[in-house]
């Protein structure tokens, strides 16, 4: 009852009850203190302890906006652009790497929805790791987590901009960075259901715009585009399900070839980086737990709705694209050459409508595609902000960051996030392709990283609950693959961040690639060790766990 007792103090016992699962008869009920069966941090309404709580999120988020957000809040230029580059070794090395990187992400979402629905807490992930495994290893996810976003943050304003270009060549990027970059800290600054509610109708667009691709691609392939011509799944017997492997020098266009199994093999591998570019963000949805109402019963339904939007959008869209376009297409060869690949000009969905002879398909694409650059900005200011808010109050970023204002929104977090908006005008610059792809690659390593901590923290709560003698029967929610599914994803994600850097050794060894791909890794484990020496932390005990704090049985 310690939640109860800190309530009633804040409020000074002049709270007012809006449980939604009390009845309109109790609702009215001003004068008396919320009855005990009902109390619990899901079922008090923001409006009930208003502008009395300071320094605290708000759950205003709507299950609508959460589930649209796990639906297609993820989705991103990752799917509709970067499958160009895995799209050129073949089909089926695009498909396997998209499975096995679905299944891992799923592993990731479920283990967070198992973490989330029994122990559901506003610390976002760097709360389970600090609270399961070590404070060390909290601090390094939270601060992972953040240098993520603030990283992808350019990029995706950047990526705004270019878009815009296909119609206003003349005006220089930086000042659509600076115009939607200024939109989106503001959108960020007022209460969370607007930022709830402008992402559910961004996510629908997304979400329409993703199955009208695929549709289109499958009509395509079943002869309904203006050629006639029925590829099906020709294009994976002629010229072929795998393609060569072809490696290029930064800043070169020579392309070096390797063939046969060593080719095929490097191709999947290739995919399989890719695809985790791509998937990365689909634990998006786990930021917002701590600000939506009811985790116990909106946390499952989120998490579940992951399963649809890997197969549907992710594994249907490559597949779909992988029997309309062949790997060795000349559009497809261009876009690859080209110097504005990241304008959108070659998105593999528009090279398959060109080669059946559907035209003035480019200029309605690209401007769908705004959608999903602008949503994605919006969001990584979201996340951010909120993960630092998170680790200040575990104590771990300036104390400043906890401050909220009467609408619980992280002033000082989203300010910090929105600095970041500035690194964009690197990318104003003619070299803009090179930056951007090192971006690219940090993000990459930086997110990986994220569903690691997400997994060890669930292995480790697994492991406490083992040794407090806690049945899985306890928990509210339960997924069949786990846990020994978190041990696959866990194994399979440390191999992709290992040797996600391969390409810095083909054909030769390039200084730039290497750093980009592994100095994520070199900042991860210097948090977790600074943080170990300065405060002296240590692991965390199974037998010592916290597994009763935010627990609530019914």
């Amino acid at each position: 009852m310690g939640f109860l007792s800190n309530l009633r103090n804040r409020l000074g016992e002049k709270s007012t009850d809006t449980s939604p699962s009390l009845d309109r008869q109790n609702e009215k009920k001003s004068a008396s203190a919320p009855s005990p069966d009902a109390i619990g941090d899901e079922y008090i309404s923001d409006e009930a302890v208003g502008e009395a709580v300071q320094d605290d999120l708000h759950r205003g988020m709507k299950p609508r906006q959460l589930n649209m957000m796990a639906i297609a809040g993820a989705i991103g230029t990752g799917l509709i652009l970067g499958t160009i580059n895995a799209l050129k070794f073949g089909p089926a090395p695009l498909l396997i790497g998209y499975i096995i990187m679905g299944f891992t992400v799923y592993i990731v979402m479920v283990a967070l929805g198992e973490m989330g629905a029994w122990l559901p807490h506003k610390k976002s992930f760097s709360g389970y790791a600090t609270r399961f495994v070590d404070p060390a290893f909290g601090f390094a996810t939270g601060w992972n987590y953040f240098f993520k976003y603030v990283i992808v943050l350019p990029n995706n304003l950047t990526a705004t901009g270019i878009l815009i270009q296909y119609w206003l060549p003349n005006i220089n990027v930086s000042v659509w960075v600076t115009v939607f970059g200024i939109a989106i800290i503001l959108l960020n600054l007022i209460h969370v259901r607007f930022f709830g509610e402008a992402e559910f109708w961004m996510s629908l667009v997304k979400a329409l715009v993703i199955l009208m691709l695929i549709f289109m691609c499958l009509a395509i392939s079943l002869g309904a585009g203006p050629n006639g011509f029925r590829s099906g799944f020709w294009y994976w017997t002629d010229p072929g399900a795998f393609g060569p492997y072809n490696a290029t020098l930064s800043g070169d266009k020579t392309v070096t070839l390797i063939e046969g199994s060593t080719g095929r093999f490097l191709g999947v591998w290739a995919c399989l980086v890719q695809a985790t570019f791509a998937y990365l963000g689909t634990e998006l949805v786990g930021v917002a737990f701590g600000e939506t109402p009811n985790p116990r019963k909106n946390v499952p339904r989120a998490v579940n709705q992951t399963l649809g939007r890997i197969v549907f959008f992710y594994i249907a869209g490559v597949l779909v694209l992988g029997m309309a376009v062949p790997y060795n297409d000349k559009f497809l060869l261009e876009a690859l050459n080209s110097k504005v690949k990241l304008a959108g000009f070659a998105s593999p969905f528009v090279i398959a409508a060109r080669k059946a002879g559907i035209t003035k398909l480019d200029s309605a694409v690209n401007g769908l595609l705004m959608v999903f650059t602008i949503s994605a900005a919006n969001s990584d200011i979201y996340l951010a902000s909120r993960t630092v808010w998170a680790l200040a109050n575990d104590g771990q970023a300036p104390k400043i960051m906890r401050r909220t204002n009467l609408r619980g929104v992280p002033i000082p977090a989203v300010a910090l996030s929105s600095l970041f908006c500035a690194l964009g005008y690197m990318n104003a610059k003619k070299d803009s392709q090179t930056v951007f792809g090192y971006f690219v690659s940090l993000v990459t390593v930086f997110g990986a990283l994220n569903w690691i901590s997400v997994l060890v923290s669930y292995l480790a709560m697994c492991r406490g609950m083992k040794a407090q003698n806690i049945p899985r029967s306890e928990m509210p929610y339960r997924n069949p693959l786990l846990p020994w599914g978190a041990y696959i994803a866990l194994a399979i994600t440390m191999l992709v961040i290992v040797f996600s850097g391969y390409n810095a050794f083909i054909p030769r060894f390039q200084l730039d690639k290497f750093m980009t791909s592994y100095i994520g890794i070199v900042v991860y484990l210097f948090n977790i060790l600074v943080w170990k020496f300065v405060k002296k932390t240590k692991r965390v005990k199974a037998e010592d766990m916290d597994l009763q704090t935010d627990r609530r049985i019914f």
